[in-house]
């Protein structure tokens, strides 16, 4: 029995040795921020303007009347499969419309280059439909604060018109537009209620594919364009706000306990 006893100690005496020097790496392990069975209900939208305001920022610029606004809504459903893990599907719509009243580029006497542009009008409406897994990290014990990292599969499909008001009679373009993208998100998700959460998230790039056919105001085939990219990097641009609802919250029953 004292050899038994001996080992025992030895045993522990070497977990203690070891434990000193063991970093735990994980973050509130045991919170939980969306419990394995729920559903979420959500929608992000973001907007943006610009106006000639903003044409300070552009030296070589000069007499410029312009401005456009971008708007885009996107409402989603997700599933929790298990703790902190969410799947699910995000429709989307996005309306950007433009319009250049004036614009006059000139890079100086020594360059020899200059260039005036008037009268050009964009507008372009788009739909998606997007697959999505997001994972979330509790920051606090209670699993009211949290980190997540959404990966999103999505394809987008619209249509453009460009005017070009310049000439003596103005000149219609039509596109049809297909973009296809896997992108990485991450964001801050805080509850300000039991079962309601507010989200930000950036985008942080991915894989990109566009495909754009143009037509005349006749209908008439005049050109396409195909491009694909790989990037990643921080997109001021991409700015989402949303809201979400999370339906049957353990957390709720939990907190009511």
């Amino acid at each position: 029995m004292l050899l038994i006893c001996g080992g025992a100690l030895s045993a522990k005496s070497r977990k203690s040795s070891h434990s000193s020097h063991y970093i735990d790496r994980e973050i509130n392990s045991g919170s939980v921020f969306g419990y394995k069975g729920e559903y979420m209900l959500g929608l992000t939208a973001s907007y943006g303007t610009l106006s000639s305001e903003d044409s300070n920022m552009w030296v070589y610029l000069d007499n410029i009347n312009v401005d456009g606004a971008i708007t885009t809504v996107k409402p989603f459903f997700g599933y929790f499969y298990r703790d902190n893990r969410c799947i699910g599907v995000r429709l989307g719509y996005q309306y950007l419309d433009g319009n250049l009243g004036n614009l006059d580029l000139d890079l100086g006497e020594q360059n020899d280059i200059s260039l005036s542009l008037s009268g050009m009008q964009l507008k372009n409406s788009s739909f998606s439909v997007a697959a999505f897994h997001r994972s979330y990290v509790a920051l606090d014990n209670k699993g009211q604060f949290g980190l997540f990292a959404e990966i999103e599969g999505s394809a987008q499909f619209g249509n453009g018109e460009f005017m070009n008001g310049s000439g003596e009679q103005p000149k219609f373009t039509k596109s049809d537009n297909l973009k296809l993208e896997l992108g990485f998100s991450p964001g801050v998700a805080v509850y300000i209620f039991p079962s309601v959460c507010a989200t930000v998230s950036i985008g942080l790039g991915g894989v990109k594919y566009t495909s754009i056919k143009q037509f005349d105001d006749a209908g008439n085939k005049i050109g396409t364009r195909h491009a694909s990219k790989m990037q990643f990097r921080l997109n001021v641009a991409d700015i989402n706000f949303g809201m979400t609802l999370h339906l049957w919250s353990k957390k709720k029953m939990a907190s009511t306990k």
